[in-house]
């Protein structure tokens, strides 16, 4: 069974949206679920802040032993963050996909995140 907490939004592409102190940024990831699927992680490439992205808009890729997957912004927004971090480590991704295997940060609309998954309807899109 994946961990979805309640208190993320989520998209049928199986990316999380956290809400941070600051209403119009958030912090995007994979879910659980996702990286479960994708196995282990051995890179992820991301974006450059600054970068505009639309909705559904692929801004880096996440390779596993298995595959190389992209990766899709879930709202439109400017990238103001990338987690560094998962350039020496991208096993973080595995280990804690909602802590510190997020990805970016994205300034958003904030009346944009009415149109993601509650992690109710998310367990229900995964089968849970």
């Amino acid at each position: 069974m994946s961990n979805v907490p309640d208190d993320l939004q989520y998209t049928a592409e199986h990316e999380y949206v956290a809400r941070t102190g600051d209403p119009a940024v958030v912090r995007v990831g994979i879910t659980d679920y996702a990286q479960g699927e994708l196995g282990d992680v051995v890179f992820v490439n991301l974006p450059t802040p600054g970068q505009r992205l639309e909705t559904h808009e692929s801004f880096g890729t996440i390779e596993a032993v298995k595959a190389v997957s992209e990766l899709y912004s879930p709202l439109a927004g400017e990238i103001v963050e990338v987690n560094g971090a998962l350039e020496s480590d991208p096993a973080a991704v595995n280990r804690d996909p909602y802590g510190a295997g997020w990805m970016v940060s994205l300034r958003v609309d904030p009346k944009s995140l009415s149109g993601l998954l509650s992690a109710s309807a998310y367990r229900s899109h995964i089968g849970e």
